[in-house]
């Protein structure tokens, strides 16, 4: 054995900056490649936008945006409207008044602190007060800690505390769910003794559905306290869940499909993002100046033609993964989502001619809008079982007919996992208990004898 230097070739693959920026854009939806192109215009004076391009698609546009043009001015005159009303409709956004209206629970209680107006120490208690309530509304300080901490007498804040829980949202500023939903059935004016004294002593037994020990508890039948409970449910554990909350957020889909005589038309949904071009004259510029400027230059102009190419590489890989998920979830297109089969990506690699981690960065993230509604792309895979005929089910499909199963039982005879078994096997999907038990789980389903009703 020695030591020594020795030359040697050899092949093996590596992930240069370029080829990071084709994965990184490939995984982009349709707004965040919008994004991330404004970005790439302000830094890369090598890339601009294809004016002429533009132009075009303005062109062929030209006839659609005179005809909405002429049907709103026909609209205009032939509607007796007045003008000052229409132009504050016209300059009203639904969207910013959604988002202008999001208000969190502490602002809504210390306005209403603000207008009862209790003395000054009452005040600063009940602000210290609102500041330890927790998002669901729940107080997370004790009343010794807080008396503690504030320096006040313990009664005191017990009187700022009452006035808390004499807010909205019902059931605020409670310690403790008993507590939370008691405050409700106070302001309620609710008086029913089961219901007080489920609420006070028996929640738990009512989680674990022990209907029967209660009953004998309270010397009542297993329909009483059924008839309870069922009150008990509409009261709201969370009172202040729907304070402070981000409005719901808007899907652009990344790919529309349209079925026009029997075929199916795949529209790649990229207008959001302009289309790019490298400036000719700073190409031009870079064989005119000095080598230093001429290297700066060269970088600059092959990363815009990287970009370009990864933008473009993008719709196409978009394109041909759809197109193979028509091809092999064709009955879904056709008749309903409860047609869908089990997929994997693997399959549709196969298909297309890609690797399987790219088809898992092309569907991540994207949605597509079709004559069934918007779905994400990676719904469309899914594991299966095995099914009577021989063909494997979807586990979207034999959850549905799960749902539907127990949404249709005796709810004083509520199936048992086994015979949910037997019933999806009737419906040619075969499925073990512990898979019944698993999916019920899955969907927040309880089992049998919590579902049970008297």
């Amino acid at each position: 054995m020695d030591c020594g230097i020795r030359a040697e070739l050899q092949q093996k693959l590596v992930m240069t900056p370029q080829l990071c920026q084709a994965i990184a854009i490939l995984q982009l939806s349709s707004l965040e490649l919008a994004s991330m192109v404004e970005q790439e215009l302000l830094e890369n004076p090598a890339l601009e936008i294809d004016d002429e391009q533009a132009a075009a698609e303005e062109q062929q546009n030209g006839v659609e945006a005179q005809f909405e043009n002429y049907a709103q001015w026909a609209e205009y005159l032939n509607n007796d409207t007045n003008t000052d009303q229409s132009q504050q409709d016209s300059d009203f956004s639904p969207y910013e008044k959604l988002s202008d209206n999001v208000v969190s629970l502490a602002d809504h209680l210390e306005l209403q602190l603000d207008l009862i107006g209790p003395d000054k120490t009452l005040h600063v208690i009940g602000l210290f007060l609102i500041g330890c309530i927790d998002d669901n509304g729940y107080l997370r300080i004790s009343v010794d800690e807080a008396a503690r901490v504030l320096g006040e007498p313990v009664n005191q804040v017990e009187l700022a505390l009452n006035i808390i829980q004499s807010f909205e949202p019902e059931g605020v500023g409670a310690r403790s769910l008993s507590e939370c939903l008691c405050i409700q059935l106070k302001q309620r004016n609710i008086t029913d003794r089961h219901v007080e004294a489920i609420v006070k002593h028996y929640l738990e037994e009512v989680s674990k559905g022990r209907y029967k020990v209660i009953a004998e508890k309270l010397g009542c039948t297993p329909h009483d306290v059924q008839l309870a409970v069922d009150f008990i449910r509409t009261l709201n554990p969370r009172p202040g869940q729907g304070f402070g909350q981000e409005q719901s957020g808007y899907i652009l889909p990344d790919i529309t499909v349209e079925r026009i005589n029997g075929q199916y038309h795949i529209v790649i949904n990229d207008t959001m993002v302009p289309r790019l071009r490298v400036s000719a004259h700073l190409s031009r510029l870079g064989r005119e100046c000095d080598p230093e400027t001429r290297r700066f230059v060269e970088g600059r102009v092959n990363a815009a033609i990287w970009v370009v190419k990864s933008i473009e590489q993008r719709r196409q890989t978009l394109y041909k993964v759809m197109e193979a998920i028509i091809k092999l979830q064709r009955e879904f297109f056709d008749y309903s989502p409860k047609f869908i089969k089990p997929l994997t990506m693997k399959k549709i690699a196969e298909v297309v001619g890609i690797h399987e981690s790219t088809v898992s960065r092309a569907t991540a993230n994207k949605y597509v809008a079709t004559s069934h509604g918007v779905f994400s792309l990676r719904s469309f895979f899914s594991t299966g079982v095995a099914g009577t005929d021989g063909d494997d089910v979807a586990v979207a499909s034999v959850k549905r007919e799960l749902r539907k199963l127990i949404d249709e039982e005796n709810g004083q005879a509520p199936y048992s996992d086994q015979i949910l078994t037997d019933c999806l096997k009737q419906k040619g999907m075969i499925v073990s208990r512990r898979t019944i038990a698993k999916y019920r789980e899955e969907m927040g389903i309880a089992s049998s004898s919590k579902r049970r009703r008297y």
